[in-house]
């Protein structure tokens, strides 16, 4: 049953929930929904990695869909991936606003034209500063919703993947040394975001640490990476406020 008013909002969910969130936070849908929620919102969740998707008569009852990360490749041609592909079309189609963080962001470029690949500097975890473009910034793309917006703004980041090249309707509206398209928009409605605004640090520690005891990285490099983050933080509160705003259209 709706309620009057009510803001309805979809997670697409691209990961499986680890040992860790589940214990810590009840799984990822509790993460995102803390840090992107509001209250008289309603969230639901659909769990894309396992072929749960929102039926196509419903998508015009959301407000908004983020696209979560994920160990996948958004490259990679698994069905699932396909769907979402196609889905992410139709919500363009809508102009539904669709966020997508890291995986999200990629399979979003890659459904909409664009390219994506492996990182050419390899591995980037850690907390980066990226840096807004000056004629495309966050406080003009999210209008009113923010009141300040730092010009090198810290965000978490792991991935390996990366947009080679935006879809050729999109803008470019962040990047980094590391990676060119940290952030770019289509329009008022579409928003991807390499990083990962909805982490906090243990979160981050604990996916480093799978990284490292599957092999991925190399023990070393783990440890110096999360000695790295000890004496620094995220910019949290900007980031959640500036996708907070964007789901909400303010």
């Amino acid at each position: 049953m709706r309620v009057e008013g009510e803001r309805r909002y979809a997670l697409l969910l691209a990961a499986k929930d680890s040992d860790y969130v589940r214990k810590a936070y009840g799984g990822y849908f509790n993460v995102f929904v803390e840090a992107f929620g509001e209250e008289g919102d309603r969230w639901d969740l659909f769990r894309v990695v396992d072929g749960e998707f929102p039926d196509a008569s419903e998508l015009r009852k959301y407000h908004g869909f983020v696209v979560s990360g994920s160990p996948h490749d958004a490259y990679g041609d698994d069905l699932w991936i396909l769907r979402l592909c196609f889905l992410l079309q139709t919500l363009h189609a809508m102009r539904k606003r669709v966020l997508g963080i890291c995986f999200g962001h990629q399979v979003l470029c890659r459904a909409l034209g664009g390219r994506v690949g492996k990182a050419n500097r390899g591995w980037n975890i850690g907390i980066r500063k990226v840096n807004m473009v000056e004629e495309r910034n966050l406080a003009r793309f999210f209008g009113g919703g923010l009141r300040e917006t730092p010009t090198s703004p810290s965000i978490i980041k792991i991935h390996r993947d990366e947009v080679w090249e935006i879809p050729s309707d999109a803008e470019v509206i962040a990047s980094s040394d590391q990676t060119t398209v940290e952030a770019f928009c289509v329009g008022d409605h579409l928003l991807g975001i390499q990083g990962h605004p909805e982490y906090t640090k243990d979160i981050l520690c604990s996916l480093v640490d799978r990284l490292a005891s599957q092999n991925f990285i190399e023990s070393e490099f783990a440890e110096g990476v999360k000695a790295s983050i000890e004496a620094t933080e995220p910019d949290r509160r900007f980031w959640q406020s500036a996708c907070r705003s964007f789901l909400k259209g303010r």
